[in-house]
């Protein structure tokens, strides 16, 4: 259990679900041309979630000290698994993961697909160990790249079909795929920020530069609570320009996902407590998940 915790395996099955509903949903909603067999998308979902899980862990690892102070009876590493250990767990699962990569795209015919895998591990663990403390850069780094997590998929099952008779669908369907990463990556971004003011304490002890600690938690709660709007108001747009005609997406998004971001948006206007700013967090992860559901609406509607 103290492993399961240490990768946290809540967010990498909401990664895994992700990546299943956009192969065995929206694919066949589009009727798209896919190149990964069965076996070849589980190496793909097994390669990312090993990948992700590394940098979970040496996120912790570096973050023993700030740990200590913002979410004490969750701290893993240094507690209950020594930052040795911890760290021997961060190299075999980010091997694992590299060499399924390497596995996966020299079995498409694609050996430079490679690098996508060796960049993910790369940047994780320099976000660890040198971004996150640097004013909002980690927090693009870490939102980029869950919305790669989305992305990766259109770029090992899409982009080895298309031909000249089925580019328009296969490119329509990878810009879909980019829409919601896109979706994905303004969520995540402003989780972070609120996840950020949480931790203000551990990270101001820890001199880190994040964007509460410069400007202060209230002004970090606005930023927040701007870029919720700034959200709301691009799937507003969406809906009206893409799915206009689809009224059961509609519905769908704007109970599901718009009313959710409007009374987070509320809540941020007027959140003060950490306690405050912790509820905002996890309804903007349940907001992420009712999301990328989302995408079963078009296996319906299509």
């Amino acid at each position: 259990m103290k492993i399961i915790n240490l990768i946290r395996y809540k967010n990498l099955i909401l990664i895994a679900l992700v990546q299943v509903l956009i192969k065995y949903t929206m694919f066949p909603a589009f009727n798209v041309d896919t190149s990964l067999t069965t076996f070849q998308f589980i190496i793909l979902v097994v390669s990312t979630l090993c990948i992700a899980a590394g940098g979970y862990i040496i996120n912790d690892i570096f973050d023993v000290e700030t740990d200590a102070i913002n979410k004490p009876n969750k701290q893993i590493v240094g507690k209950t698994i020594t930052k040795d250990n911890a760290y021997n767990y961060y190299m075999a699962f980010t091997f694992v993961g590299v060499i399924l990569g390497f596995y996966l795209a020299n079995d498409v015919n694609r050996s430079t697909f490679f690098g996508i895998f060796v960049i993910i591990a790369a940047l994780l663990y320099i976000y660890a160990s040198f971004l996150k403390p640097m004013l909002l850069v980690g927090n693009i780094v870490i939102s980029g790249l869950v919305a790669l997590s989305l992305i990766v998929v259109g770029i090992f099952d899409l982009l080895p079909t298309i031909n000249m008779q089925n580019k328009f669908i296969q490119s329509s369907m990878f810009e879909v795929i980019v829409d919601y990463a896109v979706f994905a990556f303004l969520i995540t971004f402003i989780r972070e920020i609120v996840k950020d003011i949480q931790d203000i304490d551990g990270d101001y002890n820890a001199q880190m530069k994040t964007l509460p600690i410069v400007i202060g938690k209230s002004r970090a709660a606005k930023v927040a609570f701007a870029l919720t709007v700034f959200a709301i108001l691009i799937l507003a747009y969406y809906l009206n320009a893409y799915l206009y005609m689809q009224t059961i997406a509609i519905i769908y998004f704007l109970i599901a996902v718009i009313a959710p971001l409007i009374f987070i948006a509320i809540k941020l206007f007027g959140a003060e407590t950490k306690s405050d700013f912790k509820l905002i967090s996890r309804l903007l992860k349940i907001v992420m998940l009712l999301g990328m559901l989302s995408m079963i609406v078009y296996y319906f509607i299509i």
